[in-house]
């Protein structure tokens, strides 16, 4: 039995946690103002905010429902545009959208609505006068009317009234000033029970898969599995990993930094150790999918996934990452990142096995890290190649180097002949033209429907050297390599 909270209404229903919450809220519960638009995570016209008990109080984030399995829903509270809807007249967020004519065909206007709502729930009522935080909530809408001007004016007037907010506790303020109805205020309590109920059917299916059988799909999020097999799923026994305690978590002990394998991507955004490690962290994961994807793509699925352009796998191989691989007896084995993926969707983890957790070195003064993706739109979009490194420096001399490259093999490169040639060079442009050669025999990418294999190796060339340029700007004469 799955149980949670709809709107302001208890849901328990026995249907396949496969299904995706999208077709529940729409055909099983005939609410129909969440839209059916890309059903692959893009456009965001599916837009719903799920709420998360975080002690007394319950946390919101916007997912995209048309690729999430229902499944996940258990024990959360599920809002959907009819959810925010006040009694008599429009909310401060549909008002904001209608005053600033931010609507033309409407298909599109609920999902904004919901974003915008979200970002409400989740604001501390700074604002800098740009817009550009609600601009990040909406990053995962797409209105096909072009009409996005007019919405970030819509986004600007909601930002200015939540600066306005002191005194009361946020949802208090939310309802007063009419961004939400009253019921939330009885969210928390009524979850908090919901959770102390008997486990519900998610939970079931979970322990269901203790036998190994190799029917059953195993699931985190689904953020790439529902946009090839959505239709699928909706049948199939599935083991749904998101309430598993111990593949949570980011954890700092004796130098290593431990990511359980269903930590998201916003969570690693907003990790306040890691934006200290990686002081820019939050611009390299803002190229990385939408807000509401990052809200619910794990690391572990990216990695399982095994794309050849998955922006995280990309992001580890250059942080010379370790895997912690569990079996269902329990047992455990740690591998490096670099021997996982073996060829094309191949992967080194068994049927009866799990991605657990994923481990790195804590960089260090003279360790220097950078991403870089180029894409046919800079946001929300898959990567032509996408590339990072990690080098080590002592006295001007490379002691490590750790790059790795996407979108140019079969399986996400780790670029083991050119770190092997880094290692004891000094940084000047005839280094990194000699690494550039090596790394270009090590590659091997195909035309397909983001770019020639020559433009592709054309990025990577590019890219690479734009790693040593960030990292090292002192030495201009390499920006002269990238002419050549």
């Amino acid at each position: 039995m799955i149980k949670f909270i709809l709107n302001n209404k208890i849901i328990k229903t026995s249907i396949n946690s496969g299904v995706t919450l999208l077709d529940f809220i729409r055909e099983h519960k005939q609410l129909k103002g969440t839209k059916i638009g890309c059903r692959e995570g893009d456009c965001g016209a599916c837009s719903v905010l799920v709420g998360t008990q975080n002690g007394d109080d319950v946390t919101y984030q916007s997912f995209t429902s048309c690729i999430s399995p229902l499944g996940n829903a258990d024990g959360k509270h599920i809002v959907t545009i009819e959810g925010i809807n006040l009694p008599a007249e429009l909310n401060t967020v549909q008002k904001a959208m209608t005053d600033n004519y931010a609507t033309q065909c409407g298909f599109c206007t609920p999902g904004f609505v919901m974003s915008m709502t979200g970002f409400a729930l989740a604001s501390n009522g700074t604002n800098n006068g740009t817009g550009q935080a609600c601009n990040d909530a909406i990053s995962g809408n797409i209105c096909r009317c072009t009409g996005y001007k007019s919405i970030e004016k819509a986004g600007i007037e909601i930002e200015n009234k939540l600066q306005q907010r002191e005194g009361d506790s946020k949802i208090s303020w939310l309802i007063k000033e009419g961004f939400i109805p009253n019921y939330f205020e009885t969210i928390p309590a009524r979850l908090k029970t919901l959770l102390e109920e008997e486990t519900s059917a998610s939970v079931e299916v979970n322990n269901g898969n203790a036998g190994g059988q190799s029917n059953i799909v195993k699931v985190a999020n689904g953020t790439d599995l529902y946009v090839r097999h959505a239709d699928r799923m909706a049948g199939e026994d599935v083991h749904l990993l998101v309430n598993e305690s111990a593949l949570h978590g980011i954890s700092f002990s004796e130098g290593i930094c431990t990511l359980g394998a269903n930590t998201t991507v916003t969570e690693l955004l907003e990790n306040r150790k890691l934006q200290t490690l990686f002081p820019r962290l939050k611009q390299f994961l803002k190229l990385v999918s939408s807000e509401p994807i990052r809200n619910m793509g794990t690391i572990g699925g990216n990695f399982v996934n095994a794309s050849p352009i998955g922006d995280m796998t990309i992001f580890f191989l250059a942080l010379n990452a370790k895997l912690t691989i569990q079996n269902e007896d329990g047992s455990e084995r740690q591998i490096p990142f670099q021997s996982f993926h073996q060829n094309y969707k191949v992967y080194d983890l068994g049927e009866d096995e799990i991605l657990k957790n994923i481990y790195f070195d804590v960089p260090k003064k003279n360790d220097f890290f950078n991403f870089e993706k180029v894409s046919k739109r800079t946001h929300l979009d898959i990567a032509s190649v996408n590339t990072a490194g990690k080098v080590s420096i002592d006295n001007d001399t490379i002691t490590q180097a750790h790059f790795s490259v996407g979108g140019v093999a079969a399986i996400p490169k780790y670029l083991f002949n050119t770190n092997e040639y880094l290692v004891g060079k000094t940084i000047d442009s005839k280094t990194v033209a000699a690494a550039v050669e090596i790394m270009q025999s090590e590659i091997s990418p195909i035309s397909d429907v983001r770019g020639t294999s020559e433009y592709k190796r054309l990025l990577a060339k590019q890219l690479f050297i734009a790693h040593f340029i960030e990292l090292f700007p002192n030495h201009v004469e390499l920006e002269k390599l990238i002419s050549c």
